[in-house]
């Protein structure tokens, strides 16, 4: 159905910039509910778990919710894999919205679950699924959007366009971290453990299938017309590793340590405040909100900055100030009592990482040429993604659980050199970009 709605899709008018603006933004609101969907599980994770797992320690549920949330990576790569190569054999249109079609489904089936004491292991079975699901979603959606918004920007604002990624990632997690605060303000906890928790995840069901109408209203890009139209060899992942090797490695090496930042400073923050900093789940949500709004409206800045100064200075200076601050950052945390303390200091934390996560998109787009751009792109990010991001909440509670929860602090440092070592070594994309040549 998609690849046939891809085929009545509009051109885009060359020069018109008002269409242009129309289908990043047409696009950018599909991917902030795309990205809704996969945080509301991380925002009321506090909530849900005693639903879905049996009673006992809370840090033990909180591990076991985190552990179905790092499954769910493991499908990316293969969503990454599957729906690179169906972008780019059959539109970014197309890839787009297959994507919200398996998020819609996984919200529904969760937001209609029930729990674990009326149909025992049956609930966390049907959670894993519906998160493997969402997850090969998620992985499609990365690729196939990163490759929308940048080949759909001009050359002389790429970076400023492509970072609306983020914006409307952020976006999405603000609107669950958003739903959650208004839910905590009308409801008694009881209540939102005992069923308002299925309420945001049913919101984002419904919000996909708006936006599912939405993607299909989309215009193609004119660089997948254009390979389309080509005698370019079709996407796959051994032409991937036969052709662009070095391309697909770097884009895992950029990522590993970009994406663990990423989902320590914002994804694992919240349960940190709350389950170590001593926060209550208000507070911490609270906090989390605030931080999370300046980090998105930093987002387009810094990706207007790399138009101007280039893409390879904002990451070494990501590389560089994560080195230097994560482990002060994480520790001050630890003993801080003012919430207002804390928020400045969770807001610099993810003022750091903006200079990976607003132009990482772009970065990778402009790495491979456009036959292969989508599976370029997702399928080496999903698995660096897999592999480090979506293992970060769990890794660090379970060494919270072992007792040593300064060693995640460690880790976190450690990978982000490992990246900086690649982001000064790497070729600046901006002045070396193969969306040029299209």
């Amino acid at each position: 159905m998609a690849a046939q709605a891809n085929d009545g899709a509009p051109p885009l008018p060359p020069g018109d910039r008002s269409a242009r603006l129309r289908a990043i933004l047409g696009g950018s609101a599909g991917n902030l509910v795309e990205w809704y969907d996969w945080y509301v599980y991380a925002a009321f994770t506090l909530y849900f778990a005693p639903a879905f797992f049996p009673a006992g320690d809370p840090t033990a549920q909180l591990l076991q919710a985190a552990a179905v949330f790092a499954v769910g990576f493991l499908m990316r790569p293969i969503g990454g894999w599957l729906m690179g190569v169906y972008a780019d054999r059959h539109g970014r249109k197309a890839g787009l919205t297959l994507s919200v079609s398996l998020m819609c489904g996984g919200s529904f089936a969760i937001a209609l679950t029930p729990g674990h004491d009326r149909i025992g292991w049956a609930a966390p079975a049907i959670l894993l699924i519906a998160r493997l699901a969402q997850g090969l979603s998620l992985g499609g959606e990365y690729g196939a959007s990163a490759t929308y918004l940048s080949e759909m920007a001009g050359r002389s604002r790429r970076g400023f366009y492509s970072s609306f990624q983020y914006v409307t990632l952020i976006a999405g997690q603000l609107s669950a971290l958003a739903v959650l605060l208004v839910l905590q303000a009308v409801m008694s906890p009881a209540s939102l453990e005992a069923w308002g928790w299925r309420i945001p995840f049913a919101i984002g069901g419904a919000l996909a299938v708006v936006v599912f109408w939405l993607r299909r209203r989309l215009a193609e890009t004119e660089s997948f017309r254009n390979a389309r139209a080509g005698a370019a060899a079709p996407s796959g992942a051994l032409a991937l590793l036969r052709h662009h090797p070095r391309a697909a490695m770097t884009v895992m090496a950029l990522t590993a340590g970009g994406t663990l930042a990423f989902y320590a400073y914002s994804i694992y923050m919240q349960k940190f405040l709350a389950n170590t900093a001593g926060f209550s789940r208000e507070t911490a949500s609270a906090i989390m909100t605030g931080a999370l709004f300046l980090f998105m409206l930093a987002q387009p800045l810094a990706g207007a900055l790399s138009d101007r100064v280039g893409r390879k200075p904002l990451m070494i200076g990501f590389g560089v100030a994560g080195v230097v601050f994560t482990w002060p950052i994480f520790t001050a945390l630890e003993t801080v009592r003012d919430p207002l303390a804390a928020f400045a200091l969770v807001t610099a934390a993810l003022l750091i990482v903006s200079g990976y996560t607003a132009i990482n998109a772009v970065v990778k787009a402009e790495m491979f040429p456009a036959h292969i751009r989508a599976l370029g792109v997702a399928l080496p990010y999903a698995i660096a993604n897999t592999l480090f991001g979506g293992t970060a909440e769990y890794v660090a509670l379970w060494l919270k659980q072992q007792g040593m929860e300064r060693g995640f602090y460690a880790y976190v440092t450690a990978m982000i050199g490992l990246s900086l070592i690649v982001y000064l070594r790497m070729r600046d994309t901006r002045d070396h970009s193969l969306i040029l040549e299209d």
